[in-house]
């Protein structure tokens, strides 16, 4: 592997000891992990200190949809640093009110109103506040398998094990089963039964809980981080009618699936649904400044026309966030990353997956489009055992683990989540690189196979 800067170790012990002195890392058990020393950083890549490149597959946390280090939002940023900063949330702001018009002029139906959080788990927190104000009812119900973020209300309506030390049980949320034909809970055998069994489960979750208590039904368009299940044809159009027949505003999540990620600007464009309320984050600026958001429907918006919303950040709306922002999505528009992540999935990531799949037996499933793609990994492809237990630890994930060094030994830096591999690239990934990806998942693959019967 070819290192973008000399190598320099002791440069890269000294930023390690510091990080093991005093950063408190999230999501971890702080004398267990042992975090990579990164030097820099480059389109689909990122290098260590020590000299070895890796093609990134995880795209940050599934952010970095233009790469990183593009060269017009890094100038965009620094210009709009050197112009104004700062400035309170309070204020018309010339590139914050370009960074909402751009970002309503891309989301689907009326939802034209932006209001701006620092990143996801922020948005959903006030989609959801917004819709119990609007209906004045309390519960919300979310799908297990699903992720929405680490905040009080979001860590609530998260359906993974992320959400079990935290759940307090009183949060007004309710779970259910989404759909996912490969592991169905409605015993089905095509995606049509597995849609309307999940859409019959779900309004009968609505029925026995109370329609009346029922504020909305948030989704993730396309879950990430539990497996980027693909919803079967019709069933965000049913839920779309559940929610208006029973006055639910309907919640969808696309703060990892949003900006290009799926092919489209929004994962809902492949479905033909406009939500009451969308979330979104992440690639609105490819993570280069923190930054997320509620598009917010006409009706809805009208709600608080003469009534306050009683929510806000001292950050919302930042400008060099929205500096980011604005220059992203021209970026996005001029150089067809949209276009390129739907021709890239089509043609090289899909495709390539899918010939994996024939060769290892590890391999139990590969689904997804665009630059956002899973593969579920199985010890049996008979019974569909996944390869490890679900939130399995310690030595019983050794098998993913041994995956995933083989992964960075070829250089190539993995997304792992339970018993899955996620191939999420930067969106605007070179047919080269993405092939050289396929390759490294093709000898990791191997080590994966060993655990199969």
């Amino acid at each position: 592997m070819t290192p973008h800067v000399e190598p320099d170790p002791q440069a890269g012990a000294a930023v390690k000891a510091a990080d093991r002195a005093h950063v408190f890392h999230s999501w971890s058990a702080q004398g267990l992990i042992d975090p990579l020393a990164v030097a820099g950083a480059g389109g689909s890549y990122f290098w260590d200190y020590d000299g070895n490149r890796y093609l990134d597959f995880t795209s940050g946390l599934v952010y970095t949809n233009i790469g990183y280090q593009h060269p017009r939002v890094v100038e965009a940023i620094r210009e709009q640093a050197g112009r104004l900063a700062t400035f309170a949330p309070a204020f018309a702001v010339d590139v914050r009110s370009e960074a909402a018009r751009l970002i309503a002029e891309r989301t689907p139906g009326d939802l034209d109103k932006i209001f701006f959080t620092n990143g996801g788990a922020e948005a959903v927190e006030n989609a959801v506040r917004m819709a119990r104000l609007h209906t004045g009812r309390a519960k919300v119900l979310s799908a297990y398998r699903s992720y929405h973020g680490a905040t009080s209300t979001a860590i609530n309506l998260t359906g993974d094990p992320r959400r079990w030390p935290s759940d307090t049980g009183s949060a007004g949320v309710v779970h259910f089963w989404a759909p996912f034909l490969y592991r169905s809970p409605f015993y089905s055998s095509t995606q049509a039964e597995e849609s309307a069994r999940a859409l019959q489960h779900l309004e009968d979750t609505i029925v026995f809980e109370g329609p009346q208590t029922v504020a909305a039904i948030v989704l993730e368009t396309i879950p990430g981080t539990a497996g980027i299940m693909t919803p079967p044809p019709g069933y965000l159009a049913g839920v779309r009618e559940i929610c208006d027949r029973y006055g639910i505003v309907f919640v969808l999540d696309e703060v990892m699936a949003g900006f290009g990620r799926t092919g489209a600007w929004f994962a809902a464009e492949h479905y033909g649904v406009v939500p009451d309320l969308m979330t979104f984050a992440k690639g609105v600026n490819s993570g280069y400044v923190p930054l997320g958001g509620v598009a917010i429907s006409a009706e809805i918006a009208a709600t608080f026309e003469k009534r306050p919303y009683p929510g806000g950040l001292t950050y919302s709306g930042h400008p060099l966030a929205c500096a980011a922002a604005v220059a992203t999505i021209r970026v996005m528009e001029d150089e067809k990353v949209v276009e390129h992540a739907a021709h890239i999935g089509e043609t090289v990531l899909g495709p390539g997956l899918r010939e994996l799949a024939e060769r290892h037996p590890s391999v139990g499933e590969v689904r997804g489009l665009g630059a956002f793609w899973a593969l579920d990994l199985v010890r049996d492809r008979e019974t569909r055992e996944p390869l490890v237990p679900y939130n399995a630890s310690g030595e019983a994930a050794a098998p993913m683990a041994a995956f995933g060094a083989a992964c960075k030994k070829n250089g190539l830096w993995p997304f792992i989540n339970m018993n899955r591999t996620h191939a999420v690239p930067a969106c605007n990934i070179t047919e080269a690189e993405a092939k050289e990806g396929l390759a490294a998942l093709d000898a990791a693959l191997t080590v994966a196979d060993e655990y199969t019967v």
